[in-house]
């Protein structure tokens, strides 16, 4: 199999890592907008550096993995679908409704695959969470709690670019809302602070986010996240039923210390970024993607699973803006007149 990683920044240079290690992947073609660093990466790992993006259709390959900035991401998986190829993107698919909208309208249009780059669906902490919900273990589920703190803010200029704090750091833990439970939103009200640092305001953004959501068996659900966790990268999810509680994202490394005199002592080694954190699901979505291209497995997020995150992302911007709640039926969600 030869696939094509078109963008060789951090995460696609990890991609790339992944898939040259895998035993179904004969060879790999690199591009990016700097020839220099897919040349580098492509000498690093003995594979091919393209010039451009043009060559790596020309050139042929049986699979793309699209890893540039969001801006590029609808054209080339409509590119990619119009030359009948899977493709596995980064999330999210747009930071639009319209253009998400067309893109998965390309694909379906062209009956290729889609798989999206949600790659806490491959944790295990997320997957137990997953299961104990399913097989009834914690009875009738009536709170979930979920969290994502980044310990430093991106870099000023990536902020216009990101769609804002629910797109790009919350719409994890929606999806993760939505995959875990099994369940739908079906309205949100959300909040944000931009108190923090004046690139948040100049850029349009808040560094601090709160929404609660309301699934569609009446389970109330918190999702907060913020940019400024000074003591460490910090993803959990805890879950209430009747009958047990669990939570993900617990462990030795996890920032946060317990103000009891018997709780458990801080972090030494606190997680420090989302790569960190979650290296072994990133290295299990890609090989999922080899799977799917091999027709040995479903699809595990395709376009429209990220339609739905997205919608609950584009939901709380909308309930922040106006400050009032808003019902997931007002957020578009169609497909059948968005490709012409």
């Amino acid at each position: 199999m030869r696939i094509g990683v078109i963008g060789t920044g951090r995460i696609g240079a990890i991609h790339a890592n992944t898939l040259s290690r895998n035993r179904e992947v004969g060879s790999l073609i690199l591009t990016d907008v700097d020839p220099a660093r897919a040349q580098e990466l492509a000498r690093r790992l003995g594979e091919t550096a393209a010039p451009g993006v043009d060559e790596i259709f020309r050139w042929g390959v049986d699979a793309v993995v699209i890893t540039t900035a969001t801006s590029a991401h609808a054209e080339l998986i409509g590119r990619a679908a119009r030359s009948g190829l899977p493709v596995f993107c980064e999330k999210p698919i747009a930071l639009d409704l319209p253009g998400t909208l067309n893109a998965i309208a390309e694909v379906e249009a062209a009956g290729t695959i889609l798989q999206m780059g949600f790659q806490r669906r491959f944790d295990t902490g997320y997957s137990g969470a997953r299961d104990a919900v399913l097989s009834g273990r914690l009875g009738r589920l009536h709170t979930v709690r979920a969290l994502t703190s980044e310990q430093a803010p991106p870099r000023p200029g990536w902020l216009p670019l990101s769609g804002g704090l629910y797109r790009d750091t919350l719409i994890h833990d929606f999806d993760m809302l939505r995959w875990v439970t099994g369940r739908e939103v079906v309205d949100v009200y959300a909040a944000g602070s931009d108190a923090g640092p004046e690139m948040f305001r100049e850029a349009g953004d808040v560094d601090t986010a709160a929404a609660l959501l309301t699934l569609d068996d009446s389970t109330l659900a918190t999702a907060t996240a913020t940019r400024l966790n000074g003591a460490g990268y910090d993803v959990r999810m805890e879950l209430a039923g009747e009958l047990d509680q669990i939570v993900v994202g617990l462990d030795d490394r996890t920032p946060i210390a317990s103000t009891e005199p018997t709780g458990p002592p801080a972090a030494d080694k606190p997680w420090t970024g989302f790569l960190e954190r979650f290296g072994p699901a990133y290295e299990a979505e890609l090989s999922a993607f080899v799977e799917v291209v091999l027709g040995q497995r479903a699809n595990p997020c395709d376009g429209r699973e990220a339609l739905q995150a997205l919608r609950i992302a584009e939901a709380c911007a909308v309930s922040r803006r106006e400050r009032r709640p808003v019902a997931l039926a007002e957020i578009p969600g169609r497909t059948e007149t968005a490709f012409t």
